[in-house]
C-alpha cells in the first residue's frame, strides 16, 4: 500500500479540473471579460475594433488628447474615455491601472516637424511612454499596430519610426507579452484609400497623375484587421509573434485607383509619373493643407506592401476582397455625396 493513498486521486482530480478549466477558457463566450486600454481608438481601425470589443463584453478605457474626438464612441456601453496628455507617463499609468491588455493603434502618415521628428514622437516616443506606464501599472500584454515593411533601416520616416517602435517591444523584458501586426493598406467604408481616390477623381473630372503607380499592395479590409487583434487578445500562441496582414488580391496603386473609380461609377484617366515628377509632386503637395501626398509617402511607395507570409491564414481569417466590397460604399449615388478631404 502506498504511504500516500489519498494523494493520487486528489492529484488526478486537480489535473482533471485544470483540464476542464482550460477547455472552458477556450470557448469564447465563457471567457471572462477583459478590461482593455486602447490608444488610437478614434481612428479608422480603432472605431471598428472598439465596437467589436464592446459587443464581446469587454470593458474599455480609451485615451485621447481631446475628449471631443471620442464623442461618437461615448454612447457605447462599457467605454470610459480619458482625455489628457498621452505622452505623460503619470496620465497613462492612471488609465492603465487595473487593465488586462493594452492596445496601441496610434499612427500617422505625416506629422509636423522636419526630419521625421513628428512621426518619431507619434510612433516611437509614445510607444516608449506606454511601455514605461504599463510596467508601472503591472500590465503585461500589448497589441501593437505597425505597418508592412516597417524597419529602422527603411527609406521613409513613416516606416522607419514604425520599425523603431517595434524594436522597443522586442527589447523589453521577457514579462512583456507583445504581439505586433503589420498590415498592408487598409480599406473599408469611410477609408482614406478608395474613398479618397473616388473623391479626387470627382474633383479632377477623372484625371489623376500618380507617383509610383506600379507600387504593389495587398489591401486588407478593416474588419479583418480588427478580427486579427481580437484573436490575439489573450496571448497564448500569439505571444511575441509578428503577423503580416494582407488581403487576397495583389494590386498596383494604379489598379486600386481604377478599381475605386469603377466602383464609384466614375471615369478614370491615370497618368503614371516618372520618379522625378513623382518626387516633385510630393514636394508640392506636402505644402498644401491636409498634405494629400508627401515626399515621405513617395519614399514609402518605393517598397511593395505585400506579405511574405500572411498572418490571416495563421489566425484562421479568410480575408475579404477589395474588388468585391468596394462597390458597397462607392456606388455612383454615394460618390456624389463624398465629403471633401480634410
Amino acid at each position: 500500500m502506498s504511504d500516500l493513498p489519498a494523494a493520487v486521486p486528489g492529484a488526478r482530480t486537480e489535473a482533471r479540473a485544470g483540464a476542464i478549466d482550460a477547455a472552458l477558457a477556450a470557448i469564447p463566450h465563457l471567457q471572462r471579460p477583459l478590461t482593455i486600454f486602447v490608444a488610437g481608438a478614434t481612428g479608422f481601425v480603432g472605431r471598428e475594433l472598439v465596437v467589436r470589443l464592446v459587443r464581446a463584453g469587454h470593458q474599455l478605457r480609451i485615451v485621447t488628447r481631446r475628449a471631443k474626438h471620442a464623442d461618437e464612441l461615448l454612447p457605447l456601453a462599457s467605454v470610459e474615455v480619458g482625455a489628457g496628455n498621452v505622452y505623460d507617463i503619470d496620465f497613462l499609468r492612471t488609465c492603465l491601472t487595473g487593465c488586462d491588455v493594452a492596445i496601441n493603434l496610434v499612427g500617422a502618415l505625416h506629422a509636423p516637424g522636419h526630419g521625421g521628428k513628428g512621426l518619431r514622437r507619434v510612433h516611437v516616443e509614445f510607444t516608449a511612454a506606454l511601455l514605461t506606464a504599463m510596467a508601472e501599472a503591472g500590465v503585461a500584454r500589448l497589441l501593437q499596430m505597425s505597418a508592412l515593411n516597417a524597419s529602422p533601416q527603411a527609406a521613409s520616416h513613416y516606416l522607419r519610426t514604425k520599425g523603431e517602435a517595434e524594436e522597443l517591444l522586442r527589447a523589453a523584458p521577457a514579462r512583456l507579452q507583445w504581439t505586433i501586426f503589420r498590415p498592408s493598406v487598409i480599406f473599408g467604408d469611410g477609408d482614406s484609400l478608395t474613398t479618397r481616390f473616388a473623391s479626387l477623381l470627382r474633383r479632377t473630372r477623372g484625371w489623376l497623375p500618380i507617383a509610383r503607380a506600379g507600387a504593389r499592395f495587398a489591401p486588407i479590409h478593416v474588419a479583418d484587421v480588427a478580427s486579427a487583434l481580437l484573436r490575439a487578445l489573450r496571448g497564448g500562441a500569439t505571444n511575441r509573434q509578428t503577423y503580416e496582414l494582407c488581403g487576397p488580391e495583389v494590386m498596383t496603386l494604379e489598379e486600386i485607383v481604377r478599381g475605386s473609380a469603377a466602383a464609384a461609377g466614375r471615369s478614370c484617366h491615370v497618368l503614371p509619373l516618372p520618379d522625378a515628377l513623382g518626387w516633385l509632386q510630393g514636394a508640392v503637395l506636402q505644402c498644401l493643407p491636409g498634405k494629400p501626398f508627401t515626399l515621405d509617402n513617395f519614399r514609402s511607395l518605393g517598397v511593395d506592401s505585400v506579405c511574405a507570409t500572411c498572418g490571416c491564414e495563421l489566425l484562421g481569417i479568410q480575408p475579404a476582397s477589395l474588388r468585391a466590397l468596394a462597390p458597397l460604399w462607392l456606388s455612383a449615388a454615394r460618390a456624389q455625396a463624398l465629403e471633401p478631404i480634410r
